[in-house]
């Protein structure tokens, strides 16, 4: 009789536990975002077409609302790339917002150079992302920071990835 009572208690404190750690739910993780230049094509105008891929690291779907990033070309400075995306990324994942560029004059020309020689080209962005992750308050994460580079991308003119 003693050994049943005891497999009763245990049995209650396991359902309770079992409860309790169902109760928490999935953890609610908000990781700083990243940006990254996936595409930049020269358009006919000599404006350039940037796709920025968005990459959300947290548990949680988070929506891009703004980016302002200073883009760097092979050392010359080519303007900030400015934005107001408004998609939303789920968790762990990544998306791409198309920007419409107008860099500057040497940037043309080292993309310009980059391209004619079929060489890579390196380039920083620096600046700010605005995002409101799921169910919180907007934030601005203004340490965003990548150095890369691109490449002509075989078949394709004015291109680099």
């Amino acid at each position: 009789m003693a050994g049943r009572t005891w497999g009763r208690w245990i049995a209650a404190v396991l359902v309770v536990a079992l409860v309790g750690a169902c109760a928490s739910g999935p953890v609610r993780r908000v990781s700083d975002p990243s940006a990254r230049i996936q595409q930049l094509t020269v358009r006919a105008d000599g404006n350039w077409s940037v796709d920025l891929r968005l990459e959300n690291f947290s548990s949680i779907p988070m929506r891009f609302d703004a980016v302002s990033l200073g883009l760097e070309v092979d050392g010359h400075d080519a303007g900030t790339l400015a934005a107001q995306p408004g998609i939303t990324v789920g968790p762990e994942s990544a998306d791409v917002a198309e920007i419409i560029f107008v860099p500057s004059a040497a940037a043309k020309f080292a993309v310009a150079q980059s391209l004619a020689g079929g060489t890579s080209l390196s380039y920083a962005l620096d600046g700010s992302v605005t995002a409101t992750p799921d169910e919180e308050n907007q934030r601005v994460f203004k340490d965003i920071t990548r150095r890369s580079a691109l490449s002509p991308a075989p078949g394709l003119p004015g291109v680099m990835r």
